[in-house]
């Protein structure tokens, strides 16, 4: 592993470890994601694919970075730009997972940094907004090292298992592209 990870942007070729990876993520950490293994385990291989196809280009609604690890996918992170006129001036950081043999090993500080480089690439985008679980406390602090703040809690976000304690609360931040450049 070298000393400072590098994040890359995954192609449809990698949309295999990409499905695996990422079903791994809902089932090992359900309280963090909105879509379950359930909703997508199903789903062809093209539809994973097609996640990954574009590029990160100008207008493409989706780019997906990665970081590997000798030579596995262990983790990942996706910017999203919104697709309605009056809101394209903003994305959202989807679907950040680090695998737990990866972790304390600036895997997510890699991945941030090359999702945010991309949103700051994009002349179009002025904000990048974020969920996390709220009680996340790495999580919460990796992204305020790359200038998010947070500004509500919905509580109630994701509904993990049956009954009244099956919630958990998501904790919305953002982060100005336009502002100050964080020290992360």
């Amino acid at each position: 592993m070298p000393s400072s990870p590098t994040a890359v942007l995954l192609t449809p070729d990698h949309a295999e470890a990409y499905r695996a990876l990422m079903l791994n993520a809902y089932t090992q950490h359900p309280e963090a994601f909105t879509t379950s293994a359930e909703e997508r385990v199903s789903l062809p291989l093209s539809f994973w694919q097609k996640r990954l196809e574009n590029g990160g280009q100008e207008g493409t609604a989706e780019t997906v970075f990665a970081c590997f690890v000798d030579g596995q996918l262990a983790g990942v992170a996706g910017l999203s730009v919104a697709a309605r006129i009056k809101a394209r001036h903003k994305a959202t950081l989807f679907g950040m997972y680090v695998g737990s043999a990866y972790r304390k090993l600036g895997l997510g500080q890699a991945l941030v940094t090359a999702v945010m480089a991309h949103a700051k690439s994009r002349p179009s985008l002025r904000l990048v907004q974020l969920t996390v679980t709220e009680g996340n406390s790495a999580a919460i602090a990796l992204y305020q090292r790359h200038g998010f703040v947070p500004f509500g809690v919905e509580p109630l976000a994701v509904a993990v298992a049956a009954g009244d304690e099956g919630f958990v609360a998501k904790v919305h931040m953002w982060c100005d592209l336009r502002g100050p450049t964080p020290q992360p």
